[in-house]
């Protein structure tokens, strides 16, 4: 009986395929053969994994319109060779006008790095995050109610992880080439609006000297 359960709860996604494919059909009969001719999206999503923030669905937008990774966190780390190939192909062959981080309130990476519990193997992807609050602790301990300290903690982070994406090479070889935007967001489930961070970070000039590539 339990195996048959749980072969249910998996068929369900393939029932729910069939119904899906034959709902896009029954309004476009051309929907897929459109889809099969290639994408061509003016955005990059970096986000977290969490199931309850699908980009497509949060933004009304179409398949085909935005490019997608996702981690726990939403985290852009220098060594993820993942992400890089990612935002490489995103930038170099994709030619996306806008790269977005976004993250979300009561994110569970974000909470299970405020804490000191061991998370097994998910501690080394969480020291990236632990070392953000490290970089603004006096801010963030300065905040008395727990809530806040994480919304702004989340807050914090996708804006470092903004800084982050500006201090690699191939988004500061594209603003050589062109005009690409990097912004920062953040979902809410309460209202399930996006706050937009205006991180102001769309130049070489707007980076330290340090990380400044001479192209």
């Amino acid at each position: 009986m339990k195996n048959n359960n749980i072969s249910k709860s998996y068929e369900r996604l393939l029932v729910g395929n069939k119904d899906w494919a034959a709902e896009k059909l029954k309004n476009d009969p051309n929907y897929f053969k459109g889809l099969s001719l290639g994408q061509n999206p003016e955005y990059l999503w970096i986000g977290c994994s969490d199931s309850r923030v699908p980009a497509n669905e949060i933004t009304n937008t179409k398949s085909g319109e935005i490019f997608v990774h996702r981690n726990i966190a939403n985290v852009v780390v220098h060594t993820d060779m993942n992400l890089l190939s990612v935002l490489y192909y995103a930038v170099e062959v994709l030619h996306v006008k806008h790269v977005i981080v976004c993250g979300h309130y009561g994110c569970g990476g974000i909470l299970a790095a405020m804490e000191n519990k061991d998370q097994g193997f998910v501690n080394n992807w969480l020291r990236n995050i632990k070392e953000v609050y490290e970089k603004h602790r006096e801010q963030l301990n300065a905040i008395s109610d727990f809530k806040e300290r994480s919304n702004r903690f989340v807050e914090l982070n996708v804006i470092e992880q903004v800084h982050n994406l500006a201090k690699t090479v191939i988004v500061q070889r594209a603003w050589k080439r062109r005009e690409l935007q990097i912004h920062g967001w953040v979902y809410g489930f309460d209202n399930g609006l996006i706050k937009d961070l205006k991180v102001m970070v769309n130049e070489i000039s707007d980076l330290e000297p340090i990380f400044r590539y001479d192209l």
